[in-house]
């Protein structure tokens, strides 16, 4: 497989589009739900990950083979989708922001929910609150990258990313709930 995907990087780099195909081919769903994770839509998933293959195409030379090459793609989609963010310019700021206090959702809660049903709630957030809450806990950034990322202040990425939790602590909540009240609906 690493000798093929050299062979494949290769390729790309000397602009063969049988080559930039097959890269395509082999990381374009993968990366597909990376950039799911950022947009609001399926739509705008798609336009993220066209143009991050575009810059995977261009900036293929400085791949220097130092690292997994699939990490250095999914870093590209996040940067497509974290500049997409910024041109809207859709970040509240610590002064907008109510705070909430909220209990953690309960384990059992979390086991009736299926994956794609969490990713719906994450892509129905705003998109502030969603590429904060991606950013820190799915890509793992701490609060001062997220700030500087995104141009905010470390304040700003901490309220959205706690706004954003309780949004979705609410709507599992009510997603369990609903499904709670349907069996018992059905046992009458």
């Amino acid at each position: 497989m690493k000798k093929e995907i050299d062979e494949i990087i290769k390729g790309c780099k000397k602009g063969r589009p049988d080559s930039q195909k097959k890269l395509y081919d082999m990381f374009s769903k993968k990366m597909y739900g990376v950039c799911l994770q950022y947009a609001k839509d399926y739509t705008e998933a798609e336009d993220v990950l066209q143009e991050g293959f575009i810059k995977v195409f261009t900036k293929i030379n400085q791949y220097d083979g130092k690292g997994a090459f699939g990490g250095w793609i999914r870093r590209i989609m996040v940067n497509c989708a974290l500049e997409k963010f910024r041109k809207q310019n859709n970040l509240f700021t610590v002064s907008e922001i109510c705070e909430y206090d909220s209990k953690l959702v309960c384990d059992d809660i979390l086991a009736e929910i299926s994956s794609k049903e969490l990713l719906d709630m994450i892509q129905e957030l705003t998109p502030q609150y969603r590429t904060v809450f991606n950013l820190y806990a799915i890509e793992g950034y701490p609060h001062q990258e997220i700030a500087e990322m995104l141009n905010i202040t470390e304040g700003t990425s901490k309220s959205n990313l706690s706004r954003a939790r309780v949004i979705l602590q609410e709507k599992v909540k009510e997603l369990y709930s609903e499904r709670k009240s349907n069996v018992k609906l059905k046992i009458k």
